[in-house]
């Protein structure tokens, strides 16, 4: 190291006790700057810290993916085969003008509701694996739960702060809600494992972004007219608000004080809740 930067030296051999010794020997003048250039090249030699291992992915993640494709099936067969009332649909959906009256509920009817089966499989097919992979990450008791959550709320901002004409109906929103939930959380806990490479950082939230204008726009962009906009049955505005609610979820679970709060949650007790909030939400809405 020290004849590339142009300090001559040579090393010296000696005998010692404990076997060979070896002393570096460079002309006095010189001493100060090969020191240096020796201290400098000790630091940047040094290697890294390693990487905290990675937190361990949770089991029987298919569970919760399990009961979100039943909770939609049995939902849609019950609606569809008039084993509810028959004005079910209509009193699940989203009404804006309804929402905004106090039927509050409707933010979570809606998830459960869709227009034809094409609807529902491409919800459930996007819902199943974002689900999946989410769980794994946070449990899947803890994934459900905070998705329900997010999407629900999203529904309900769109119906409140939107104009009063606004309906929809799906699962759409709980899907982009999970993976802005999965995106979010990995990016954030990803911070203790990739602190010095910004792209590892901030890969997960990315790639998030990407697959949500990639699939949440049903084929739309910004350099369609308006009437292009206006004709498609796409609830951009829904997709955007799911993902950035799950965004928001996925930041704060992954605090190290909320993500000792999740683990010691039983993943039942949490995916139970999701599922009680879809019940109560049908229950206010096939009584009113």
């Amino acid at each position: 190291m020290l004849t590339a930067v142009g300090i001559p030296s040579h090393i010296d051999v000696t005998m010692g006790f404990g076997g060979p010794e070896y002393v570096l020997m460079v002309d006095e003048p010189l001493y100060p700057a090969a020191s240096a250039h020796l201290a400098r090249y000790a630091v940047e030699s040094r290697p890294a810290p390693p990487p905290p291992p990675p937190a361990p992915l949770h089991p029987f993640a298919w569970v919760g993916a399990a009961l979100y494709a039943f909770t939609l099936v049995f939902v849609g067969y019950a609606v569809a085969g008039g084993f509810w009332r028959l004005d079910s649909y209509e009193l699940g959906a989203i009404d804006a003008a309804r929402v905004q009256a106090g039927e509050w509920w409707r933010a979570w009817t809606a998830l459960t509701l869709h227009v034809d089966a094409g609807h529902l499989v491409a919800n459930l097919g996007a819902g199943i694996w974002f689900g999946y992979l989410a769980g794994r990450q946070l449990g899947p008791g803890n994934a459900w739960l905070l998705t329900v959550i997010g999407a629900g709320l999203a529904n309900l901002a769109e119906a409140l702060l939107g104009p009063s004409t606004h309906q929809s109906v799906g699962a759409s929103t709980a899907v982009f809600a999970m993976l802005g939930l999965l995106a979010a959380y990995t990016w954030r806990t990803g911070y203790e494992r990739n602190s010095q490479r910004w792209a590892l950082r901030w890969g997960p939230l990315i790639a998030g972004a990407l697959l949500l204008g990639w699939t949440g726009t049903g084929g739309v962009t910004g350099l369609d007219p308006p009437e292009v906009v206006a004709a498609s049955t796409t609830d951009i505005i829904a997709h955007v608000a799911g993902f950035v609610a799950g965004v928001g979820m996925g930041a704060v679970a992954a605090m190290s004080m909320v993500r000792s709060f999740l683990r010691r949650v039983p993943q039942w007790v949490a995916g139970g809740a999701a599922m009680l909030i879809i019940a109560v939400a049908w229950g206010f809405a096939l009584t009113s």
